[in-house]
């Protein structure tokens, strides 16, 4: 008999369906009384203390309509308004956004409390084009991957080896095929060969241009006797929005967005593991990035993330990242992309001590004991 993960209620048929790979929708005591209540849509469960519950609720969603409804008013009154009266063009625009924002705030609370709208999150069919959905999204978000993803790049210090700050406001998921990938992870080079593939979910409404960056912190260095930086790829002008999540590298296009194109993470025998780092920033304004003129003056090999940032005014919104280490597949990856260097094995070189050692204070011989008889 086939399990439906709308309605198993018992631990037993959620690990079963764990390990046929299909998580279950919602929580239990909603697919409980799904199961008992067949057939009848969600809203009208036939429960006296639900559906009481659900009348204060519209009477209070009514309320905060008639308020959104006169914010409404009051904001197209500012915009009307001589900028002279509100203090200047300045203080009109701060106005504006200020009420702007409280407006936001009350489309949530009008369907913070809604049992429907957290049925339809939960379920996955959540529209991110409406404030109420992004805003459980995001607080869903910063309640364990977000703790978990600033707990990773500060304890493997990329932040500051990389960028010297990040708050990051964007949920980026990273996989590589079928295999998702958890910020820190170790990844096989073999799987991290081909082309990845992120989910970036933005909280805030409208589109947006973002560059896109996967740089390497740990390139060893002989000459130096240190490390460097390399990018393994570079894009610019890449449209987002909450609704549309999906980041695709290979449909990325290459005259107008690729910079650098995708060279696969490695690590040469020896050296320490490397964090291959991947970060999202917001261009200003929604201006474009001129690819022909940056095209020849890009290089792989040094690429310093700081000052490219600084240069167009690029702002950091998210981070992934993920390890890569010498593993058995390591050469044949680095052979196919035509990589030099798999022969070569790097080894800690000995630091002879500067002070002389101490060798230890002769002892006294003991005395015989029969002159103590």
């Amino acid at each position: 008999m086939a399990l439906d993960p709308a309605i198993v209620s018992t631990p037993k048929e959620e690990k079963i369906l764990m390990r046929m790979g299909v998580k279950p929708i919602g929580s239990r005591r909603r697919r409980a009384a799904l199961q008992t209540a067949a057939n009848i849509p969600f809203e009208q469960l036939p429960y006296q203390c639900f559906q009481e519950a659900r009348k204060i609720l519209l009477a209070d969603r009514e309320e905060k309509l008639e308020e959104i409804e006169v914010e409404r008013s009051r904001i197209a009154r500012l915009k009307e308004q001589d900028a002279a009266v509100s203090g200047g063009e300045q203080q009109k625009q701060t106005r504006l956004r200020s009420m702007m924002n409280y407006l936001e705030e009350l489309k949530i609370l009008a369907d913070i409390n809604d049992p429907v709208i957290k049925k339809r999150y939960e379920d996955g069919e959540g529209d991110m084009n409406k404030p109420i959905y992004r805003y459980l999204a995001d607080k869903e978000w910063r309640r364990y991957r977000r703790p978990l993803l600033m707990q990773r790049i500060t304890q493997m210090a990329v932040v500051p080896d990389i960028l010297p700050h990040l708050d990051p406001v964007v949920d980026i998921r990273l996989a590589f095929g079928r295999h998702n990938v958890q910020p820190g992870n170790f990844i096989d080079s073999r799987v991290s060969e081909m082309l990845p593939k992120l989910r970036v979910q933005v909280f805030d409404k409208g589109e947006r241009l973002v560059s896109l960056v996967v740089v390497d912190p740990d390139v060893p260095d002989v000459e130096s006797d240190s490390f460097k930086y390399r990018c393994h790829f570079l894009a610019a002008n890449i449209r987002l929005s909450p609704a549309e999540p999906s980041l695709a590298f290979s449909k990325l296009s290459g005259d107008t967005q690729v910079l650098l194109p995708w060279l696969p993470p490695f690590a040469q025998k020896g050296s320490p593991y490397h964090r291959n780092s991947i970060f999202l920033l917001q261009q200003p304004d929604g201006k474009e990035i001129d690819i022909a003129s940056l095209r020849e003056k890009v290089k792989r090999d040094g690429f310093n993330l700081r000052s490219f940032s600084d240069k167009h005014s690029l702002r950091p919104v998210g981070v992934h990242m993920f390890r890569s280490t010498w593993d058995d597949g390591t050469a044949s990856v680095m052979k196919r992309a035509g990589i030099e260097g798999a022969d070569v094995e790097f080894k800690r070189k000995r630091v002879e001590p500067l002070k002389k050692p101490v060798l230890p204070l002769p002892r006294k011989k003991a005395e015989p004991l029969w002159k103590f008889r």
